[in-house]
């Protein structure tokens, strides 16, 4: 009996820990691109865009249409009764000629409006591996503050004992004992603070991922060899390159380049607008059949062909208010397009310069790392060998704790703005996770 409930005891306490499932970043992102509302929007959006070019092409195509009908009529007079029967069918087709090229205007702008809604689910795929990343950093970055934090509480505890042992043995006033139970405290309530992070930025990561955000995961809490890789990565603040960058994002990114095929929709519809001055020229073919008995049918034949051509006079000026109309649709939209391009630019410049400054911090904040060590170091010698203060071992541990948590918060924000850049850039590689 002892060994059954030791073995019903040894699942209950292990069970938390076998259901808990890892959730890597590149599981996380997988999970996104499949899940995120917005860009199961822009996919939708694509068929429509898809069956409206189908449309266009069938502009220019000849519809056809059949028919049949029956018709009966009765004459009466005083002298005779006589009863009519018709029976029909025929065929008729039309195509448009020449529309005043507003059909190929309609293409153009359908062609377009494909590519388009394509750019933006490739923009939004880079966006929500991007929006990914950032949330499941956090997450690390949390973790990693968090065990900086924990580390400082048995630290401190550690600390609180031997200073109650030295004030026992009148090494140490009163005071000491009291001011390190005070540091004991705030460090524990900075684990609780740091917790309080820690579920909130997963919180947020499961709630983007479309996850039952109560339900625990277990998270990579190390730097891969990728972000290993970025953090060894050098800056070189060279305006070339910065211009070779532009360059390169004004080639790749896909809202930009989708901006340019919409300004040509916009030109489309001037295109479009313009044809309501120009002559329509509408071709007809048709075919038909009729007797006044089912039998006959078939037995006389009536072929007819034609061409129209209808031409605008006047129109109450509605054509020229359209081409107005379309006009300053596509002049505001290239005022537009240029402000997206400078905006680009800036966007660009001010990654690349964070960037830069971002891996100086980076390198500056591992020094004070040492640094601060070194010296705590040297205040708790100190103190053991009663020629230092408690204040200066407080105020050197307070340093330390704060060089660990820059450099940790650096690390995590160099690798973001690594990301970021190439996210402005639009060479934010999403295929590897589809």
């Amino acid at each position: 009996m002892k060994f059954f409930l030791a073995i019903v005891l040894f699942f209950i306490i292990t069970n938390p820990v076998l259901s808990q499932e890892k959730l890597t970043l590149d599981e996380a992102i997988k999970i996104a691109l499949q899940k995120n509302s917005g860009l199961i929007t822009q996919e939708n959006e694509l068929s429509r865009s898809e069956s409206a070019l189908d449309a266009a092409y069938g502009k220019f195509l000849p519809d056809l249409g059949a028919y049949g009908s029956w018709d009966w009529n009765k004459l009466k007079t005083e002298q005779i009764t006589k009863d009519s029967r018709t029976y029909s069918v025929g065929a008729t087709s039309n195509i448009v000629l020449f529309d005043g090229l507003s059909n190929y205007a309609n293409l153009s702008r359908s062609k377009n409006s494909v590519e388009s809604v394509k750019l933006a689910i490739e923009q939004k795929k880079q966006e929500v591996v991007f929006q990914t990343i950032n949330l499941y950093y956090s997450i690390v970055e949390a973790d990693q503050l968090l065990k900086v934090r924990e580390e400082d509480v048995k630290q401190q505890q550690k600390n609180l004992e031997t200073i109650e042992e030295r004030n026992r043995l009148g090494s140490v006033t009163k005071a000491d004992v009291y001011q390190q139970q005070v540091q004991s405290g705030n460090a524990e309530l900075q684990v609780i603070q740091q917790k309080n992070i820690l579920e909130t930025a997963k919180s947020n990561l499961l709630f983007y991922l479309g996850l039952d955000v109560l339900r625990d995961y277990k998270y990579s809490d190390v730097f891969t060899q990728k972000e290993l890789g970025i953090l060894d990565t050098d800056i070189n603040t060279d305006y070339n390159q910065l211009n070779d960058l532009v360059k390169k994002a004004l080639d790749n990114r896909r809202d930009y380049l989708a901006q340019k095929l919409n300004l040509d929709s916009y030109y489309d519809n001037l295109t479009i607008a313009k044809s309501g001055h120009l002559p329509r020229l509408t071709g007809n073919l048709g075919y038909g059949t009729s007797a006044n008995i089912p039998d006959d049918l078939f037995d006389a034949h009536t072929f007819s062909a034609g061409l129209t051509l209808s031409i605008p006079i006047f129109s109450g000026f509605q054509t020229q208010n359209a081409i107005q109309s379309a006009e300053v649709d596509a002049m505001n939209y290239e005022l537009q397009l240029l402000d997206s391009e400078r905006l680009l630019k800036q966007d660009l410049q001010k990654s690349f310069l964070d960037l830069d400054a971002a891996k100086k911090s980076l390198l500056v904040t591992e020094k004070n790392v040492k640094a601060a060590e070194e010296n705590l170091k040297i205040e708790q010698e100190k103190y053991s060998l009663g020629a230092g203060k408690l204040l200066d071992v407080l105020i050197a541990n307070t340093s330390y704790q704060n060089a660990k948590t820059n450099f940790i918060n650096a690390q995590f924000f160099y690798i973001r703005l690594s990301e970021q850049l190439k996210f402005n850039l639009g060479v934010l590689d999403y295929s590897e996770y589809e």
